[in-house]
């Protein structure tokens, strides 16, 4: 297969196994025209349409939280809430319509609560993380754009190794801390852990380059209108990631 997802998101072939039959196929007695067919348009406004409803849900806990509401409820089952929908649209990828808005609601309870108690310790703090992310986006669209960063096999297959390295790093030293004194060596202001959040912000960038990429071959392949919803989510995930690496980067240099 041409393309075959390597980001744990689209692991489970999502992206392979939906593709849209050929023009002279016959999918459930139904011929798969133009306006079935995924659109890098499509994609774009729908990926516009989860940010502004990640942003909403955002400004409603912000404001709790500034306003001497406890932001934690909502924060804890923003996250919680979200892994999960993720988690279901990964397999059902076909249910995305639903799935991807409720996640950007569900995230941006997260967001929103974990910006404000960042702001809180360090003033200013988020706008320079809002900053960074977008700034990285822009570059990383640009390189993409120009071809001065080509997707091959091989980079898809180093970026999906450091990425699953990174979850299962922090997976274990979760666990770790939860049961034991154990403290992970990137908690802390440290230039070890400093250099470690470097590192994780820069796979979070690189992983830009396949959601560019999915988006792209996705429309090649002619897939099925509601993986534009699939590839739109893909890309908040990755955004969202990078976005929270950054305030944990630049809460380190506060500190220090």
């Amino acid at each position: 297969m041409a393309f075959e997802s390597k980001n744990p998101f689209f692991n489970n072939k999502s992206f392979s196994a939906t593709s849209a039959p050929k023009n002279d196929q016959v999918h459930q007695a139904t011929l798969i025209d133009y306006n079935q067919e995924m659109t890098l348009a499509g994609t774009i406004n729908k990926t516009l349409l989860l940010f502004l409803l990640l942003t909403a849900s955002a400004i409603v806990v912000w404001w709790m939280a500034f306003n001497g509401l406890n932001p934690m409820l909502p924060t804890i089952g923003g996250a919680i809430v979200g892994l999960i929908l993720v988690l279901i649209a990964s397999f059902k990828p076909q249910y995305s319509p639903v799935l991807a808005p409720g996640y950007a609601l569900f995230e941006g309870l997260f967001i929103g609560g974990v910006s404000a108690i960042f702001e809180a310790r360090y003033p200013g703090i988020v706008i320079q993380a809002v900053g960074a992310t977008f700034v990285t986006f822009a570059v990383c669209l640009g390189l993409y754009k120009f071809k001065i960063v080509k997707v091959t096999e091989q980079f898809k297959s180093v970026v999906v190794a450091a990425t699953l390295a990174i979850a299962t790093y922090y997976l274990i030293s979760w666990l770790f801390s939860m049961f034991t004194s154990f403290v992970p060596v990137h908690y802390g202001n440290s230039m070890m852990s400093i250099g470690i959040s470097v590192f994780v912000i820069v796979i979070a960038a690189l992983n830009l380059f396949l959601d560019f990429d999915r988006m792209e071959k996705g429309v090649e392949q002619k897939m099925p209108k509601f993986m534009e919803w699939f590839a739109a989510m893909g890309l908040i995930i990755t955004l969202v990631w990078l976005y929270i690496e950054f305030l944990r980067l630049l809460s380190k240099l506060n500190r220090k």
